[in-house]
């Protein structure tokens, strides 16, 4: 077992099931959602919608052969959900924890592919 196989599977873990989590509270839409969505000024007729289409992603990622393709897509949700949380003048750490997560999805995918260790290369400084 490698020795990066164990950190990204822990963080592959935390994004799949805060995204699960995340996408399922659209679709059942409970009171700190409805609330959420409101002050965000998003109408809860998109919520299921958003919903599926959050787990379509995540599905998508979720897959080792697509993985690649679900971070692209999910990078694009995520920087969504930070335009609306600067637009509504959300708190910070709001603003900021969607990039968190994109971190952390992305940190997972290159701990475990070696296509993407060649792609993006991460040199120490001479």
């Amino acid at each position: 077992m490698k020795p990066s196989s164990w950190p990204s599977r822990i963080l592959f873990g935390i994004v799949v099931l805060f995204l699960a989590f995340d996408s399922i509270s659209h679709i059942m839409a409970p009171a700190p959602v409805v609330e959420a969505f409101t002050r965000l000024g998003i109408p809860m007729s998109r919520a299921i919608a958003l919903g599926v289409i959050q787990l379509a992603c995540l599905a998508v990622y979720a897959v080792p052969q697509t993985a690649i393709l679900g971070a692209i897509l999910l990078t694009g949700w995520l920087g969504g959900a930070t335009a609306i949380h600067m637009r509504a003048g959300s708190t910070p750490f709001e603003m900021i924890f969607p990039e968190i997560i994109g971190v952390m999805m992305w940190g997972a995918l290159y701990l475990r592919d070696a296509r993407l260790r060649a792609l993006i290369p991460v040199q120490r400084a001479p």
